[in-house]
């Protein structure tokens, strides 16, 4: 092929290079692997050049998944299980990939059904935006599951959380105008 897009026919390397050099370019191999392999006759610095910002374009427009970890014990209280959950839905509202997993300590691991009832109620609370990679495993002293981002459910739990502002939105208000009444009480009972 030529710079401009044209085919010029199956011919040996040395004729693709003696026209390469007659036009004042170079002769740039595009695809090895076809039969017979495909060339171009281009200047190589553009071609590069072009080359690299495509890459660099694509790059910018990729999007990366991360993966959070959040680590439990079998006796983790009940208020740090609902913290540690609420940690795990912002990490996949956010889009990232997360990895809860329970650490066996000592004799824990002698009772892993402990973990495993742990485990599962971590799945029932996160069941409503994300969903399971694989189901929970055992290695060594750990019980961990992977979780990924359910797009449709988390814009289903969106929409849900719109259509229930508006009456929380009321309810803080009257909230509001209890609290601006508090400090004028407070001066008055002062001022007695």
């Amino acid at each position: 092929m030529d710079e401009d897009g044209n085919a010029l026919g199956v011919m040996s390397g040395y004729e693709a290079q003696q026209i390469a050099s007659a036009r004042g370019l170079d002769l740039v191999e595009i695809s090895p692997n076809s039969k017979p392999p495909v060339c171009k006759i281009v200047d190589y610095g553009k071609y590069n050049y072009e080359r690299q910002k495509k890459e660099k374009l694509a790059k910018k427009h990729q999007h990366v998944m991360h993966i959070k970890e959040i680590r439990f014990n079998p006796n983790t209280d009940k208020h740090d299980i609902e913290f540690k959950t609420k940690h795990l839905r912002q990490f996949l509202l956010e889009g990232h990939k997360v990895k809860a997993y329970i650490m066996f300590k000592g004799r824990m691991i002698t009772h892993p059904e402990i973990g495993r009832k742990l485990m599962d109620d971590i799945m029932e609370n996160l069941n409503d935006i994300g969903k399971l990679e694989s189901p929970p495993k055992m290695e060594g002293k750990q019980l961990f599951a992977y979780f990924l981002p359910d797009k449709k459910k988390i814009t289903a739990y969106k929409e849900n959380l719109k259509k229930n502002k508006p009456e929380q939105a009321e309810d803080t208000t009257s909230k509001s105008e209890k609290s601006a009444t508090a400090p004028v009480q407070k001066k008055q009972l002062e001022g007695l």
